[in-house]
């Protein structure tokens, strides 16, 4: 099934996505968000991103009580939608770019070929998860585990309480340092006796009176209390020693998994973007576009560093900029 050519076509559906069809409506660009699926992979990806997973939002903009991650994505989609944009639940699984002046052709999971002259790439980065079938219920429940201290660490629940991170890289120890501000005490989970993450990184850290290392320590399990599926709150870690294989049990309130982010680019194989060694999107300088004319990025996706919903739809706002302006001077707009 082959679609009409459309002027704009955005792949993803978190802050960058909805931010972008939102400039682009209202500049009567009809764009078409393909919003995608749910599926396990292995933790949950939804339709709306990471802030799926996130109960509450306390430092995003306009929304002085806070405001459930949900929430505020459906609210993303109702002001997109209010100005026309049409919404697709399909998968890109495919991607022909054209540099030639063609339209860019998307081939989606259900059989469609969707051709457009724009298209603004927002598909976010997923967290790495360890797995466990305890954590993805407590992560997707909002019971305490989290992959985001900056989003979610400042919450009241996790105040002055025992919190864990998983991790011994550079962002284990900025997600670490960073709750020490507010938690009793911050344990570093790590498998091994040493820390991956630079000397400057561990030594703020641990230069901090509430932190402390556990070598050599897997989690195995999380314990918790509660109502499952309701209110069920993370009360403690089953930990695992990698050396002696020796068993033991952590309270904490809070779990924090920062062992690094995948971003959402495997679609983009063989299909000529730019990509860095890590997978992210290559953008130009602060340009929103790629290396092929007429695509362009926007949000988590292309964005290593950051990763919030703030500079995701600052991000977004910029592509559909980008892309309007780029189509004006097609004669395409």
């Amino acid at each position: 099934m082959t679609d009409n050519i459309h002027k704009v076509v955005i792949i993803g559906s978190g802050p960058a996505g909805w931010t972008a069809a939102v400039y682009a409506a209202r500049a009567n660009l009809d764009p078409i968000v393909l919003i995608g699926v749910p599926k396990q992979d292995p933790g949950p990806i939804l339709p709306g991103g990471q802030l799926m997973l996130t109960t509450e939002v306390e430092n995003y903009p306009g929304f002085p009580e806070g405001v459930a991650g949900p929430e505020m994505m459906a609210k993303f989609q109702a002001q997109a939608e209010r100005f026309g944009t049409e919404v697709i639940g399909d998968d890109v699984v495919r991607c022909e770019f054209s540099k030639t002046g063609e339209p860019h052709v998307l081939h989606t999971a259900s059989g469609r070929a969707i051709r457009a002259h724009a298209v603004v790439i927002a598909t976010g980065a997923t967290a790495n998860w360890m797995g466990l079938e305890s954590e993805m219920r407590l992560a997707r429940a909002g019971g305490g585990v989290s992959a985001c201290a900056v989003c979610d660490g400042a919450l009241p629940f996790f105040r002055n309480q025992p919190l864990a991170v998983v991790g011994g890289g550079d962002t284990a120890m900025e997600e670490a340092t960073y709750l020490t501000k507010f938690a009793s005490t911050v344990y570093v989970i790590h498998r091994r006796d040493q820390l991956r993450a630079s000397k400057v990184m561990q030594d703020r850290f641990l230069s901090k009176p509430n932190a402390q290392v556990l070598w050599n320590k897997v989690v195995e399990d999380c314990q918790s209390e509660g109502e499952v599926g309701k209110n069920e709150k993370i009360k403690a870690l089953v930990l695992r020693d990698t050396v002696s294989g020796e068993r033991s049990e952590l309270p904490v309130r809070g779990l924090f998994i920062a062992i690094g982010h995948t971003p959402a680019t495997r679609f983009l194989k063989g299909a000529g973007i730019e990509l860095d060694e890590a997978g992210y999107v290559r953008l130009r300088s602060r340009h929103s576009g790629t290396n092929i004319e007429g695509v362009f990025a926007a949000g988590d996706v292309a964005d290593a560093e950051y990763r919030q919903a703030i500079t995701a739809a600052g991000m977004g706002c910029q592509a559909a900029l980008d892309a309007e302006r780029w189509l004006g001077r097609k004669g395409l707009a």
